[in-house]
């Protein structure tokens, strides 16, 4: 009777293994589904990081020139420009002149348009509209979760 006891102590059933195995597969698939999400995020948020920096350097260009809101590509790609003054991660620093006024033009990802005279339109997310002649906004995509770009829009105050 001892003998069949210790038998039967000394090692796993199959159920056990496949339990053991349908739960590590299940981990496994939960792990690949988040990490790409997590990726995508990650990715979104430097992107408005660079935006955050950029309007800094567009604010920062401006005092160090008399108020001026930038007109010409030569005040963002300059020695002294404003592509100079922004740090940037994975973003692409515009070097066409900016833009004025209303904008609705697709924009891509890991690009940014300037737009000087404009704000940033309240009833469809990504576009400008008419602004203060001092204020600047930029318009740039972030990523959804079919990798799609979805168009946003940051500015700065007059």
């Amino acid at each position: 009777m001892l003998s069949n006891l210790k038998k039967r102590s000394e090692g796993f059933t199959i159920i056990e293994v496949l339990i053991v195995l349908a739960i590590a597969g299940l981990i496994l698939l939960i792990v690949f589904l988040a990490v790409p999400a997590l990726q995508r995020n990650s990715r979104n948020t430097q992107r408005r990081n660079d935006i955050s920096n950029y309007l800094s350097a567009v604010s920062e260009w401006s005092n160090n020139n008399g108020g001026k809101v930038p007109s010409a590509a030569t005040d963002l790609t300059g020695a002294n420009g404003i592509n100079s003054l922004a740090k940037l991660g994975i973003m692409t620093a515009p070097t066409a002149a900016p833009v004025t006024g209303a904008q609705n033009s697709a924009v891509a990802l890991d690009t940014m348009q300037v737009v000087t005279g404009a704000k940033c339109d309240t009833t469809t997310i990504g576009n400008t509209v008419a602004g203060p002649a001092r204020s600047v906004s930029i318009r740039f995509a972030v990523e959804n979760s079919a990798g799609a770009a979805v168009p946003q829009c940051q500015e700065t105050g007059a």
